[in-house]
């Protein structure tokens, strides 16, 4: 039994000297701040001692979370390659008058950082489809399949109903554990990259029942449904309490004013009957635009579909403000209306349009995407708290954008590089391999002078390498930044699929839930039942800690 009088002796002891310790150290700190008191500049070689110091300090201070993640929310940046995290933290910079080099965007400040494979079981270069299975079930399929394993090849039909070639996913384990279940995407919500949550197909492109249709001449398609009914009616997309993005068409019929592409049924009329026959009235809210999102009250909200575009939503830099919330409102808004669950939540965010800007070669529409999907994981930041909630951010797959030349530091990133190819011509500093076949040439089917081009128009289409209709994925590796509990599994280099078992092994759901040293050893406070520390032994470690950073930082 414990003897309280002496624990609160004991407590009382440790305050005091914790209180002397941060308050000797404070002082010296101030001291010595005030003898070093010399700004230096990048000029400077002690200005980058000064800033290497001052991240191992950071560093120093960081200790690994082996607490419970009651909340898991997954970012993902669609096409968000390596070379557009370094262009975009240099757009961003650069939009706020400074040079941007030296920039971060929000997720790059998270402690873990690891790089994941992205190929196919079939192809070295993926699309978004597999890439969605692996991250989001653990399991890598084929080239454009969804939810399936790699038993299904492409526009199979019978082998992607078959139950033994289907997997299961994030929002499966985690429901079955009594969590909450969100998705939030800036493309259709039936697109590639959420689907792979809630949906099986042999197909990606079978986003509605027209759709399938058109491959009736490949495929027995009378034994499958559309992705868009799989989410409606089928488990466990019907449970899914907040669905926000765009893709109002493959949920209508054809013959009404909201110009759908189905032919069989009104899905979202399904959705409302379905909240209010299961959960009763004015617990569940179907939206179209900004307004109606803003005006959601989440206390009162528990299940939320909102479909802001017919397909995809608009590129941020041509959207009405008005009527097209950002994708940080939308994730704001899912936060608030998940964060009531008891059990907690999984949230899927995609910035999905970095890859539809990067398949025009349009890279100021990518960099822009970019930013405005940083803005998001920092809302997601500033709602949540780190010892409950694991954030992941990464990527699906890469795009062919390099970074080249030589340009001078400072230099407009978007812009050309200040230097000229053996043709007396300028460049870029961005371009792709490859892509659409529309840059002008001049009389001697050379080189378009790009001197006499408007680079600053969000609709320029950087140069390429090999004409084709549209710029093809990258297969290099894509970052992946973690923090929370267990997010220093993250680190490292690993195979895509192991990024949904760990994060379900963080919050104890799923197929590696139960492996030795997990969680379930661990109370939702985020300490051991059986190794709680005393106060002497956090009294110790605080006292070798300040002796650390002290020996590092004077």
């Amino acid at each position: 039994m414990i003897n309280t009088g002496s624990l609160g002796v004991t407590w009382i002891t440790f305050a005091c000297c914790l209180f002397s310790v941060i308050t000797y150290n404070s002082r010296n700190a101030y001291c010595s701040h005030a003898a070093n008191a010399k700004v230096y500049m990048e000029q400077d070689r002690q200005y980058w001692i000064e800033n290497g110091k001052e991240k191992v300090t950071e560093k120093l201070k960081y200790v690994n979370k082996r607490g419970v993640a009651k909340n898991i929310i997954m970012f993902l940046g669609d096409g968000m390659s390596v070379t557009t995290l370094t262009a975009s933290r240099i757009y961003k910079g650069q939009m706020e008058k400074r040079s941007g080099e030296n920039e971060y965007l929000s997720f790059e400040k998270f402690p873990f950082v690891g790089m994941s494979k992205t190929y196919c079981v079939d192809k070295q270069v993926s699309d978004s489809a597999c890439t969605a299975t692996a991250y989001l079930t653990g399991v890598k399929a084929n080239y454009e399949t969804i939810g399936l394993s790699a038993s299904v090849m492409l526009n199979d039909c019978p082998g992607s109903v078959m139950p033994n070639n289907r997997t299961q996913s994030i929002a499966d384990w985690s429901m079955a554990k009594g969590k909450a279940v969100g998705l939030v995407t800036t493309t259709r919500v039936t697109h590639a990259s959420p689907s792979g949550l809630y949906a099986h197909s042999a197909n990606r492109d079978w986003e509605s029942d027209a759709e399938l249709a058109k491959a009736a001449n490949l495929t027995d398609v009378t034994q499958c449904e559309d992705i868009a009914k799989q989410l409606i009616t089928r488990s466990p997309g019907m449970d899914i309490k907040v669905i926000l993005g765009g893709g109002r068409e493959m949920f209508f019929l054809n013959d009404t004013i909201h110009n759908g592409s189905r032919t069989d049924m009104d899905l979202v009329a399904f959705w409302k009957n379905d909240k209010v026959k299961r959960f009763g009235k004015d617990k569940s809210a179907y939206i179209e635009n900004r307004e109606q999102l803003l005006n959601i009250d989440p206390s009162k909200t528990d299940y939320l579909l909102g479909l802001f575009e017919k397909s995809h939503m608009k590129f941020h830099l041509n959207a009405n403000a008005n009527l097209q919330p950002t994708l940080t409102e939308m994730t704001k808004k899912a936060i608030e209306v998940l964060k009531k669950e008891k059990n907690g939540f999984f949230l899927f965010v995609e910035g999905g349009l970095i890859d539809a800007a990067h398949h025009k070669t349009m890279a100021r529409l990518a960099l822009d995407e970019t930013v405005e999907f940083s803005k998001a994981v920092q809302q997601a930041v500033d709602m949540t708290s780190e010892d409950d909630t694991l954030i992941v951010v990464t990527s699906d797959h890469s795009h062919t954008m390099m970074m080249a030349g030589y340009p001078v530091r400072g230099n407009d990133v978007l812009s050309l590089s200040g230097s000229q190819g053996s043709d007396n011509l300028p460049y870029t500093t961005l371009s792709y391999a490859n892509g659409p076949e529309n840059q002008k040439s001049d009389a001697n089917c050379g080189r378009e002078d790009l001197s006499k081009v408007d680079t600053s128009n969000p609709y320029f289409t950087y140069p390429k390498l090999v004409p084709l209709q549209f710029e093809t994925h990258g297969g290099e590796d894509v970052m992946v930044f973690a923090r929370g509990p267990w997010a220093h599994l993250f680190s490292g280099n690993y195979e895509q699929n192991m990024i949904p078992l760990t994060m379900g092994f963080a919050a104890g759901v799923g197929p590696a839930a139960n492996l030795n040293g997990g969680p379930a050893a661990f109370t939702s406070a985020g300490l051991s039942t059986t190794t709680a520390s005393s106060p002497l032994t956090i009294l110790t470690s605080v006292l070798l800690m300040t002796a650390v950073i002290r020996r590092v930082c004077l």
